[in-house]
């Protein structure tokens, strides 16, 4: 096959180009966004290519037509006007304190005072931005393009600390010239992973077009299916060759790992764009998302709320505003869960506009479910997988003991993150994420006609239906009785009874004084 180059980490549209790179064409949906409006918001998570977009509204609205030859914008386009392009970029730093967001908007207005040929006439730092906006008007003639890419990052590399709010003022009072300035403004793009609400952030900026949940522009960064197969042919036949598989196998085993995205209901899912391309170089599905740093922030959440991220796990039902805005003086954490690209949209009830909300792919589920289940668990991290493996094989012996020996080791205590009263959430949870660990099937709280089961595990040849109780100071006896007579007198078995499949009714009974498992017992 001919060596074609993958554009892996490159951010720069002109750098891409000149290299030959593959570029998998979004000018169309740029050249639309640039004709139809002015400013704009889009939200996507981390390694979705939002730099690499932002980057080529800057060479397109710099008029460098020959970037463009053979791309779809070629055609559409006809003036190729050249505009002043200030680009504002968080992603260099982190911003754990104050003084680090200072010294980095002090930087950036400096160099743009510099490009520009701008006279410093002010230390407050939106004052200097707002005289660069109207001093290049003025000196040019022409309106502006402001590209604003990591607009959050900030916020979240301050999450759950005394800074947080700080930078958020900062922010607040830097980006206000862009209302002020908005005649002087030709164009205005602004990215991040969380979409802040802009009582915080974007003060008085209400005329932004979101179009995170825009379907005509769902797919304006990731690689759609089809895209994917006018793209990229050449690098799945070469992965299909060097893992042995047919096309049609390697083709199912991307869409597992790495597909799944959608940024609206009803359309085409996306595929995670570094994940793909790191797939077809290194010619293996890895877990390249995680791999890549598992972001401070999803860990500070974790520790902050310890049980909300665990009670996603199944399906979230939710509203749109539910997830939609980041409220930093709310304790909702879902729409910084979703918009960081841990869930997505994978269900829309058009009559109630209630959306589901679940794992992308298998890469993400996973990776998901370890940095989650190692907060939660007693065992050292290097023992995790190997414990993972072993329940998994005992789950095809149909070996009860051996599956709840391991967990009981996994939750021998009551981590410090946990309070009390809080344990028996937390043993429901945290036994089912190591049962989602293992990849085979599992749900909580599978709905009967009468009541509801609280963890079913399905094998190729065995359905396991664990009921979890606490002992709350009873008998063991008496409460395993009680667990396995409610799975009786509920009928949490009987939908399975048609599939042929061995059934293993499990009462699995906690300590309510937070010590981990008591014992089980299998009816």
């Amino acid at each position: 096959m001919e060596e074609r180059i993958l554009p892996i980490g490159i951010q720069d549209f002109e750098d891409l180009r000149n290299r030959g790179c593959v570029y998998v064409d979004k000018t169309q949906q740029i050249y639309n966004l640039a004709h139809e409006g002015k400013p704009y918001f889009l939200s996507r998570p981390r390694r979705f290519g939002k730099s690499l977009l932002l980057s080529t509204f800057e060479y397109y609205f710099l008029g460098k037509k020959d970037l463009f030859k053979g791309l779809a914008i070629e055609k559409l386009e006809k003036d190729w006007i050249e505009y002043p392009v200030l680009k504002i970029s968080f992603g260099l730093n982190s911003y754990e304190n104050n003084e680090r967001l200072k010294a980095r908007l002090n930087s950036m207005v400096f160099e743009n005072e510099k490009k520009f040929s701008v006279k410093k006439e002010s230390d407050d730092l939106a004052e200097r931005l707002a005289n660069i906006i109207r001093s290049v008007y003025n000196q040019t003639g022409k309106q502006l393009v402001i590209l604003v890419d990591e607009y959050d990052k900030p916020i979240l590399d301050a999450l759950y600390s005394e800074y947080e709010e700080q930078n958020r003022q900062l922010l607040r009072s830097f980006y206000s010239p862009l209302k002020d300035c908005d005649k002087y403004i030709r164009f205005l793009f602004i990215t991040g992973i969380t979409k802040v609400s802009h009582i915080n952030i974007f003060s008085g900026l209400n005329q932004l077009d979101d179009i995170s949940l825009s379907a005509d522009y769902s797919s304006i960064c990731g690689i759609s299916e089809s895209e994917l197969e006018e793209y990229f042919l050449p690098e799945i036949k070469e992965l299909a060759n060097r893992q042995e598989m047919s096309l049609t196998e390697v083709k199912e085993k991307l869409a597992q790992m790495y597909d799944g995205y959608h940024f609206a209901h009803d359309v085409e899912g996306l595929y995670n764009p570094f994940c793909l391309l790191k797939c077809f170089r290194e010619k293996d599905f890895g877990s390249y998302w995680f791999e890549s740093g598992t972001p401070s922030f999803l860990v500070k959440t974790i520790q902050n709320q310890p049980l909300f991220l665990s009670s996603l796990i199944n399906g979230k039902k939710a509203r749109e505003d539910n997830f939609k805005n980041y409220d930093p003086d709310s304790k909702n954490m879902l729409p910084v869960v979703y918009q960081s690209g841990y869930l997505t949209i994978k269900g829309f009830e058009k009559e109630r506009r209630i959306y589901t909300l679940d794992f992308p792919n298998r890469e993400v589920e996973e990776g998901f479910l370890n940095v989650l289940l190692k907060k939660f668990v007693t065992l050292p991290e290097d023992d995790l997988g190997l414990a993972i493996e072993n329940i998994c094989q005992a789950i095809e012996k149909q070996n009860v003991d051996q599956i709840l020996t391991i967990i009981k080791a996994a939750i021998a205590d009551l981590p410090t993150v946990v309070k009390k009263d809080m344990c028996e959430n937390y043993y429901e949870s945290v036994t089912h994420l190591i049962f989602r660990l293992t990849g085979y099937r599992v749900v909580s709280e599978l709905q009967s006609i009468a009541g509801r089961s609280d963890v079913v595990v399905t094998s190729k040849d065995c359905v396991y239906i664990f009921e979890l109780k606490m002992d709350k100071g009873h008998d063991f006896e008496e409460v395993a009785n009680q667990a396995l007579a409610q799975i009786d007198a509920n009928g949490y078995a009987d939908r399975f009874v048609v599939s042929g499949k061995a059934l293993l009714k499990i009462a699995v009974v906690y300590s309510s004084e937070g010590k981990g498992i008591v014992g089980w017992k299998v009816g």
